[in-house]
């Protein structure tokens, strides 16, 4: 690195009149000038290689975890798809458009359920057939019936637990992140913090093809993939719980 600070000309010991002295320094400061501009852009280039590298690593990245998650556990057959940022402003036609789907219908979402009526000795999510929280992928055509889910849970538990401790509601935000480690319309049910029993819409099962949209941990990221392989993976209750 050139020091520019230490960087001085060295003026004849004859005597030099005005002019050549002014015409002197005027050099010094053009030279002292581009030595301080080759420096900074020496130091911009070390930092942007130094950026490109970290980008390139990218083994760290949501899509890279959650792939080797799926992978691990025997799902071969699934995609990632990065989105527009504006992608919740499209409407479900050119939603399907950008991530090749078959239909609209084939557009779904995870969201987050609290049993706001649950026993204060349910608090977490141990017991799969009375949990305090569940995740629902339903379809963003259908229109989600918590009562269904309610008479299902009532039913799983052979009517030993009255039906008025089951009531399902969206949990609030900040809880749905605290859970599953994804902000709003990131949710998904890869590799989420806390094991949260799924449950599965019927109605997607009934899909042709049988290859589904969901979100993929980012919001601009989503995940496609194979009902069969996701039902095997996830293993969620499967549940009549929309309508159109």
């Amino acid at each position: 690195m050139i020091n520019s600070s230490n960087f001085q000309l060295k003026i004849q010991e004859a005597p030099l009149m005005e002019p050549q002295l002014a015409e002197l320094e005027r050099l010094q400061t053009r030279i002292l000038n581009r030595i301080s501009k080759l420096e900074l852009s020496l130091s911009t280039q070390n930092n942007n290689n130094n950026n490109n590298l970290s980008a390139c690593d990218g083994g760290d990245t949501t899509e890279a975890r959650l792939s080797t998650i799926l992978r691990s556990n025997g799902v071969n057959d699934f995609a990632f798809k990065k989105v527009s940022s504006d992608y919740y402003d499209w409407p479900l036609e050119s939603r399907r458009d950008v991530l090749g789907a078959a239909s609209i219908d084939h557009l779904c979402k995870s969201i987050v359920l609290v049993n706001t009526q649950a026993p204060s000795n349910i608090t977490d999510c141990s017991d799969c057939n009375n949990s305090k929280y569940y995740i629902v992928v339903v379809q963003y055509t259908a229109r989600f019936n918590a009562e269904t889910v309610k008479n299902y849970l009532y039913a799983l538990n052979d009517g030993k637990i009255a039906k008025k401790r089951f009531n399902l509601r969206l949990a609030p935000e900040e809880t749905s992140m605290k859970l599953t480690g994804y902000g709003h319309n990131a949710v998904t049910c890869i590799g989420m913090k806390t094991n949260i029993p799924v449950i599965l819409d019927e109605a997607i099962l009934r899909l042709n093809p049988d290859f589904f949209w969901l979100g993929g941990g980012e919001i601009d990221l989503k995940l496609g993939i194979r009902t069969s392989e996701f039902i095997d993976f996830a293993k969620p209750f499967i549940v009549s719980c929309s309508g159109t």
